[in-house]
């Protein structure tokens, strides 16, 4: 995520906000509205079971397949989406800039973790290629924080430029580069891959425990105006996430269902791993979190200091479904 596009995507669309446009209320008293997704995976598919449940109560839900979190932030702030989940740093940029849009519930933990070809200290990487996503990525910040209090003398690695986690997991296979930041799903496919060699560098979801990447949120005007409906959703989603700790098998009939091209064993080692790690929690989301989450991305220069946790959030929802 670029940082100067979303700030310039986060004025456009708080001026272009216009309340919930997009959600028609019918004599019955069920809604149509959208939810937007940005390129479904096995962290969304919890969130397409909740917008079932609401669905099987009568509602009619438009699931929209978006490319980018920054078009999901830009239809909230219009009124075009109702819901949304992803990136937590483009939702405070908006925010930021006065646009109507409350983050209400967490998408999954701090999955994210850096991998390198052997087990690595920070100054093991001075000027050596490190894979990154792009400068403005939320991995990229956390790997900087990281080179920042780690690494002495000023020593840092080369940043390239490189693009998905996955195509960074086949770089370090291949031995371009020493390191990189993986999700949990890119490190599964890299060790069936045949890199079980790499080793795991610093764990994120360790060293930054509050901090929130991904989160879900939505349009303020449609939580005040439709708040049974929210609760109806956010109500579900905890629901899901409680199902999925209690047995990860649950998360992997899910993926079976939203996305049945996906392999089942990575999967399955998938839901283990992030059972075990905590990362389904929606639930979890606190004042304490939220401000530990928007205090690093002001580090990380993505936002001004000032910004309060309730500011951004309301959590009374997932306060009612717990």
């Amino acid at each position: 995520m670029h940082l100067k596009r979303l700030a310039a995507l986060a004025v456009m669309s708080a001026l272009a906000a216009c309340g919930v446009r997009g959600t028609e209320t019918h004599p019955d008293g069920t809604l149509s509205f959208s939810v937007a997704v940005t390129e479904p995976d096995i962290t969304t598919v919890p969130i397409l079971a909740a917008v079932d449940a609401v669905r099987q109560a009568g509602h009619r839900v438009e699931v929209v397949e978006l490319a980018e979190p920054e078009l999901a932030i830009g239809g909230l702030a219009e009124g075009a989406y109702a819901i949304s989940a992803e990136a937590t740093s483009p939702a405070l940029s908006a925010i930021e800039q006065e646009a109507p849009i409350k983050i209400i519930a967490d998408a999954i933990g701090n999955q994210w973790a850096i991998y390198g070809s052997s087990k690595l200290t920070c100054d093991d990487l001075d000027g050596r290629p490190f894979g990154i996503y792009s400068r403005g990525a939320v991995a990229t910040a956390m790997t900087e924080e990281w080179v920042r209090t780690q690494c002495t003398g000023g020593r840092e690695p080369e940043y390239l430029t490189i693009g998905g986690s996955d195509v960074r997991a086949q770089a370090l296979v291949a031995g371009e580069i020493d390191a990189t930041a993986l999700e949990l799903a890119d490190v599964v496919a890299l060790e069936r891959s045949g890199g079980s060699a790499f080793a795991q560098v610093v764990d994120f979801g360790r060293t930054l425990p509050d901090l929130r990447p991904q989160t879900v949120y939505a349009n303020a005007d449609f939580l005040t105006e439709h708040r049974e409906v929210a609760q109806l959703f956010v109500s579900a989603l905890v629901r899901e996430h409680a199902k999925i700790n209690a047995d990860p098998r649950h998360l992997v009939g899910l993926v079976a269902k939203y996305l049945p091209e996906e392999d089942p064993d990575d999967v399955a080692d998938i839901a283990a791993r992030s059972v075990k790690a905590g990362l389904y929690d929606a639930a979890g989301l606190t004042e304490r979190n939220v401000q530990a989450t928007i205090d690093f991305f002001v580090r990380a220069g993505v936002i001004e200091p000032g910004m309060t946790a309730k500011d951004a959030t309301d959590l009374s929802f997932i306060r009612a479904a717990a």
